[in-house]
């Protein structure tokens, strides 16, 4: 698929505007000696109970990371949006791709972590091999006001997917500029990041009316490869004992550039609705000289001279939302509808030169395409003794999902072209073109007793899941006589929670939810055969969705200058899909034959603590300072092979001094890690537990102009994220190609008319 109609607008926004911002409102807002942050249970969230809820009054763990967070702590991407919160981290791929990885949420990853952008679903990561790597990066984080994260199963209010947890993005507004007597807004905003060599440049422009306002935020980005603290720069392997090695420890080159579009427009009738038309738009290109990808030619295969990649990632969504606040029916007081259509697109290209003077040139594709619709409708009521809120809501959608590999091998001393390439005649699907109907509809009751100190929220959903695949010429030609399959699931997730607050400070919540995953279409209908190799990989329309049953028990503690919330949990998965399972072998089969199955039983619990005190509160001559803690410990175990899991991250703790004034602020940030002391396998390389320290700085020094300032990893200390070197073996000679990044500097201005 080409880029559509919104990525083109897209493209042509952004590129009339190069170094410009894009500062919310409360990064102009008056600093108050108190404003630290320190009240973090007071913060408004909606994702865990699709109402606007305080998070003390919330049932389960919840991380609300606001717009004023963002700006201070430099935030410019996933891995940097979870620096100081235990228990959530990102990945990073090197190699090939250079790329960011998805969310991992108490050890849960990838396509289990359900990511939405005002509540549409991003979307799904795929890969294939090392020339394929369609990840989820897909959000400008300049465009957000508020990120939100629920931790743990949330399938009882979002269906599949939510079965580690959500990652809300919530786009900003007009509102969140204009107010009354201002009806425009114009800001800028620059900034630089020394990790990556990166710029960056935005406006946003605001205007408003009686009755129609609207925005637009455009930015660019653009720098290189993120740095570590490699040291070996060669771009050849070497033979190392007789085996081709390559000991490039630092990073491959390349070249980053994007852009982003959000653009809104909102009509207001009367002062109880609005309709609002969104148009959201990011579009990344990248180029990368693999260095590291380079082999040596040995009896089997002929080696790789030289590998480059062009990649390019597009997402554009366009949705319609009506808010109604008072509908003044008997059947609601609010509601809230909407419907959207969003792209999202990967295309990765990669070109080879060969010791066989030859050239291979590939283009590997991954596109999504949605429809939906959504409805929430909110109703208020008391029945005798007991308050209810209660939510209740439909989501439906429809997706098209299309992967295909395409390339030609060029013979460089005949000019000869074919499009056989390796073991692949080209083009190929490793599974048929998908749609995927969902329906889900759920209900919550928010049941307030005993004069509102205790809090009962029961909640369910159904969702009806339908795979519809088509037998198309490529994926026919590719896997002869391979049939495809439908299928149709409907899963029932319910959820029970309570809040007692058993004292004017002092609370404890309790809840159980259940989750599910439907069966993903490429496991479903993978197809590939490798002659060579001798082994084919089938379809299993079979597959039962995965499951999980979560408990979750908290105490929380919120005075007047400190605050704390103890959490422990107990999440138990079932029937994990484990993809392309050896299921036969010669004799038996021709072939070796793979199918993916239902095979892993797992299990995954912990304990996280957060706190925060107001040193202010206690002595007025320190007014403005606070601290803040946090830190998570999981443990997880593989019950089916007994063997622990190794996307459960080691304990991970935070610990920040801060200072916040009226015009300006700092703060001193610890993060630490202990060393992974349970691998799958004694094999793989366990980095050693780390400390490193940041320092923030901000200064209002007008009215409308702020300037933010970080030095991270202060001591230059030299270490290695556990999210980062999952799976390399203690034995590779290139373990400094997974470190971290030295000491760099971060800094942004933000200006406003």
């Amino acid at each position: 698929m080409r880029p559509s109609l919104l990525a083109t607008a897209l493209w042509l926004a952004v590129a009339a505007s190069a170094h410009a911002g894009a500062p919310d409102e409360s990064t102009f807002a008056p600093d108050g000696p108190n404003d630290a942050g320190v009240r973090e249970f007071d913060r408004v969230q909606v994702t865990a109970t699709r109402t606007e809820r305080a998070i003390v009054d919330v049932p389960n763990t919840v991380d609300v990371i606001d717009r004023e967070q963002l700006d201070d702590r430099l935030i410019r991407d996933i891995k940097h949006l979870v620096r100081y919160e235990p228990g959530v981290s990102v990945g990073y791929t090197g190699g090939r791709f250079g790329a960011l990885g998805s969310f991992r949420i108490r050890g849960l990853e990838a396509n289990r972590v359900l990511i939405q952008t005002d509540g549409i679903n991003v979307s799904d990561s795929f890969s294939f091999g090392s020339y394929l790597d369609a990840n989820r990066n897909f959000v400008d984080l300049e465009t957000l006001k508020r990120v939100e994260i629920v931790r743990g199963p949330a399938s009882a209010l979002y269906g599949s997917d939510a079965l580690g947890g959500v990652v809300a993005f919530v786009t900003k507004d007009p509102s969140d500029y204009l107010e009354e007597g201002k009806d425009a807004y114009f800001g800028l905003k620059l900034g630089f990041e020394s990790e990556w060599d990166g710029l960056f440049g935005g406006v946003t422009t605001a205007f408003g009316g009686e009755r129609w306002s609207g925005m637009a935020a455009l930015s660019h980005r653009q720098g290189k490869e993120t740095e570590n603290q490699g040291e070996d720069h060669s771009t050849d392997p070497v033979l190392v004992d007789g085996v081709a090695t390559h000991l490039r420890t630092a990073p491959n080159p390349q070249r980053r550039d994007g852009r982003s579009l959000l653009s809104k427009l909102v009509y207001a009738p009367d002062a109880n609705q609005r309709f609002r038309l969104t148009l959201d738009a990011n579009e990344d290109y990248s180029r990368i000289e693999a260095y590291s990808a380079r082999t040596l030619p040995s009896a089997f295969a002929a080696g790789i001279l030289d590998m480059d990649g062009r990649d390019h990632q597009t997402r554009a969504r366009l949705s319609l939302e009506h808010e109604v606040d008072a509908i003044g029916a008997g059947w609601a007081d609010a509601l809230t509808w909407k419907i959207y259509r969003q792209d999202s697109e990967s295309t990765q290209r990669t070109g080879e030169l060969r010791s066989n003077n030859t050239r291979r040139e590939m283009e590997h594709n991954f596109d999504q395409r949605v429809y939906g619709v959504q409805a929430n409708v909110f109703k208020a009521f008391d029945a005798g003794a007991a308050s209810h809120a209660l939510t209740w809501g439909l989501d439906a959608s429809w997706t098209r999902t299309r992967e295909k590999r395409d390339g030609v091998s060029i013979n460089l001393a005949s000019g000869a072209v074919t499009r056989q390439v390796g073991q692949d005649n080209f083009p190929v699907r490793d599974f048929p073109i998908s749609e995927t109907t969902r329906v889900g509809l759920y209900a919550q009751d928010e049941i307030g007793l005993a004069g509102g100190r205790l809090t009962l929220v029961p909640a369910l959903r159904v969702d009806y899941y339908e795979l519809d695949s088509t037998l198309d010429d490529i994926y026919a030609g590719d896997n002869p006589g391979m049939a495809v399959a439908g299928m149709s699931e409907t899963s029932v997730s319910p959820k029970f929670g309570a809040v007692w607050r058993f004292d004017e400070r002092w609370s404890v919540f309790a809840n159980y939810a259940h989750g599910f995953r439907a069966p993903p279409y490429g496991d479903v209908n993978a197809g590939f055969v490798n002659l060579q190799s001798r082994y084919t990989v089938i379809p299993n329309p079979d597959l039962k969705p995965e499951t999980s049953d979560g408990y979750e028990l908290g105490l929380r503690f919120a005075g007047d200058a400190f605050h704390a919330g103890l959490t422990g949990y107990y999440n138990d998965y079932e029937d994990f899909i484990e993809s392309f399972v050896l299921v036969s072998a010669p004799p038996q089969t021709p072939l070796m034959v793979f199918q993916s199955q239902n095979v892993s039983e797992a299990r995954i619990y912990g304990a996280e603590i957060r706190f925060g005190l107001d040193i202010g509160a206690l002595n007025a001559n320190l007014r403005g300072w606070s601290l803040q803690g946090a830190a998570a410990y999981s443990r997880g175990d593989d019950q089916t092979d007994d063997v622990p899991l190794n996307s459960v991250d080691p304990l991970r703790g935070t610990l920040g001094l801060a200072y916040d004034g009226a015009r300006w602020g700092a703060e001193l940030v610890g993060t630490f890690a202990e060393r992974k002391l349970r691998p799958a396998q004694e094999s793989q390389y366990r980095p050693a537990g780390y400390g490193a320290l940041d320092l923030l700085a901000h200064w209002r020094f007008a009215g409308n102009a702020k300037v933010n300032v970080g030095v991270f990893n202060l001591t230059d200390r030299k270490y290695t994220d556990w999210a980062d070197v999952n799976g390399v073996a203690a034995s590779s000679r290139v373990l400094d190609r997974y470190t971290r990044p030295g000491r760099t500097l971060s800094a942004s201005l933000t200006l406003a008319w």
